[in-house]
């Protein structure tokens, strides 16, 4: 590098870019190199938690916290409150709304698009939980249909109808929560329960891919006592505005609300600016930068990091966003310094997935865990992220402190 100090320019305030940020104003000093954070809001956000703000259960205040509160902003990082519209890799320059930036070495943690995977309809005409207003935008759709239910002549029952595209992570999650929220609304409106239904809809054989088959049976027989419905093995044809069509027979299944959770890709910006997609993501180096770039570094939802030793890709998760940002933290010391580059690797410590209220199964530490000591889990492992951003503060001020 030369010897003017460099400047490290941050793209994004999610797990990897906020972690990121963090990492570096511990293991670099002011006059050691400018650091710049770039973000469309002021805000940081859980996107873990989104799906509870689409379902209603909790407050989306719950979910955003002030970037300015855990990142010292006055006088450790510039934070620039802006939208990224173009990175000229070359140039070493990002192109925002209103204005240019130039780098000397750049982390790009812009978080996810939702993939519709070619789905006729799905862009258009269904809900998705990307960000805090998206996500309470669904919600206040969901009661309007209740509220229509109630007060239109008619009595159409396929407004109670909510139909949830993919039974990954994210969507199996939300179906938890809606079993919450749905029973809230019915009491709320004066509906009898059983005329509100929550279907699900998974091209795969099996909900929930990479969980144990005992954990699987665990939560699809919650969820259906719950009044979940299932429709596994079955392809979405095309998605219009009021259902999916699914199967050879193109069978209709009418809702009043459509939600996609069925996969994530990276911010399209990578793409527009020329960074070559592998599966809706940049396929990183083992230090995880981009191929051909010494100088950009590449995490989280925009990264396909490969894991060696198993001939796939890490799983795009929280927890691997913030490792990430541990290792792209020391190798941005030693790009400056000179120092040997660290070879990324993904230690998965458990995954844990909520089903609403009480309930979650997971695996931690190679064991397995079902309904109330996995839902204590889950809190501890959000608990754990806001001490590592903000420490005890922000865990009294956004944590989980109802833990059993």
């Amino acid at each position: 590098m030369s010897n003017q100090k460099p400047r490290v320019v941050v793209l994004g305030a999610g797990y990897a870019g906020m972690m990121t940020t963090k990492k570096l104003t511990k293991l670099l000093r002011p006059e050691e190199a400018e650091i710049v954070l770039v973000n469309k809001h002021n805000y940081h956000y859980q996107t873990t938690w989104l799906h509870q703000v689409a379902a209603g259960t909790i407050n989306q205040n719950q979910v955003r916290m002030m970037i300015s509160d855990v990142i010292d902003t006055k006088n450790r990082v510039k934070f620039i409150q802006d939208s990224v519209v173009e990175i000229k890799k070359d140039e070493k320059t990002v192109i925002l709304e209103s204005g240019e930036l130039q780098y000397d070495i750049l982390v790009v943690g812009l978080g996810f698009e939702s993939a519709t995977f070619g789905i006729p309809g799905m862009k258009e005409n269904a809900f998705s939980i990307q960000t805090i207003n998206s996500s309470r935008l669904i919600y206040d759709h969901i009661e309007y249909q209740f509220s229509r239910y109630k007060n239109e002549e008619g009595n159409n029952e396929d407004l109670l109808t909510i139909l949830v595209g993919g039974s990954g992570f994210t969507g199996i999650e939300y179906v938890g929560e809606l079993t919450e929220s749905v029973k809230k609304l019915c009491k709320k409106y004066d509906i009898p329960r059983y005329k509100a239904r929550i279907i699900n809809v998974e091209a795969a054989p099996s909900i929930l891919p990479g969980f144990d088959e005992e954990l699987v049976s665990y939560a699809k027989a919650s969820l259906e006592a719950r009044g979940v419905e299932f429709r596994t093995g079955t392809m979405i044809k095309e998605c219009k505005e009021d259902g999916f069509v699914v199967g050879e027979d193109e069978e209709k299944i009418k809702a009043g609300t459509v939600v996609w959770t069925g996969g994530v890709q990276a911010n399209s910006i990578l793409g527009e600016s020329g960074f070559e997609i592998t599966k809706g993501r940049v396929t990183v180096n083992n230090d995880l930068r981009a191929p051909g770039y010494r100088d950009i570094f590449i995490l989280g939802d925009c990264a396909w990091a490969m894991d060696k030793e198993n001939d796939r890709p890490y799983p795009p998760n929280a927890q691997n966003a913030m490792q990430q940002a541990d290792t792209a933290a020391y190798n941005i010391k030693s790009l400056i310094y000179g120092g040997p580059m660290q070879e990324y690797q993904f230690d998965n410590k458990g995954t844990v997935a909520s089903l609403g209220g009480s309930e979650a199964i997971g695996t931690v530490f190679d064991r397995q865990l079902f309904g109330k000591p996995a839902k204590t889990m889950k809190n501890v492992v959000d608990n754990r992220y806001l001490f590592l951003l903000g420490g005890p503060r922000l865990i009294l001020k956004k944590g989980r402190l109802k833990l059993f």
